[in-house]
């Protein structure tokens, strides 16, 4: 145990013992709710540090383990070997180096089956109802006022706000045509839909 202690506390180790512990505890906080895997990913290079797709959390963390753990195993070694300090205290930097080197290219290897698990694809946003259409569910819809509800492509469906300016008939239970999404307002312009005049049908 003493063994352990001291090479997790001294050069090199220390400095990715200290690493290791922040890991740890972003982990913990992941755990409880309190952080998101991807919550750094907009602040950082996700080209240079995502490695493959994975979030930066991910990666970070397996670099930073295997760091730590390449550099402990090294301590120990030398140690044991009963070399001078000064040339242990060397050979420590260098094996400082040589670790970080070492973990990333295992990183590397490593995050390549789990880039499976974080799909590279966008959301689903608002903007991919426009063009659908939807069912009116108020007894009116007007340039201050109406809902409607519409199906997602996996079949799921939402009630969104819509609305109208040019006095068109829609009434509870009515087929619209959503054409156009308003940022600003977070609501959709709707128009009647005659399902006979629908070119694709």
């Amino acid at each position: 145990m003493d063994e352990f202690w001291q090479a997790a506390t001294t050069f090199p180790t220390v400095v990715f013992t200290a690493a290791l512990v922040v890991v740890v505890g972003f982990w913990l906080l992941v755990l409880v709710g309190a952080a998101d895997t991807d919550r750094f990913d907009a602040d950082v290079d996700t080209d240079a540090l995502s490695q493959g797709g994975v979030p930066v959390a991910v990666s970070a963390s397996l670099l930073i383990a295997l760091s730590w753990f390449l550099s402990f195993t090294g301590s120990v070694l030398l140690a044991r070997a009963g070399w001078p300090a000064a040339l242990v205290h060397l050979l420590g930097a260098a094996l400082s180096c040589a670790s970080l080197a070492g973990s990333w290219r295992m990183t590397r290897a490593l995050v390549r089956p789990l880039a499976k698990l974080f799909p590279d694809e966008p959301g689903p946003s608002l903007h991919d109802f426009v063009g659908s259409t939807c069912t009116i569910r108020t007894g009116r819809v007007d340039a201050d006022f109406g809902q409607a509800e519409v199906a997602a492509r996996d079949g799921s469906t939402a009630v969104v706000q819509v609305r109208q300016n040019d006095g068109s008939p829609l009434a509870l239970g009515s087929t619209g045509l959503l054409y156009a999404y308003d940022d600003a307002g977070a609501f959709f312009w709707v128009a009647p839909f005659d399902a006979a005049l629908d070119p694709r049908g």
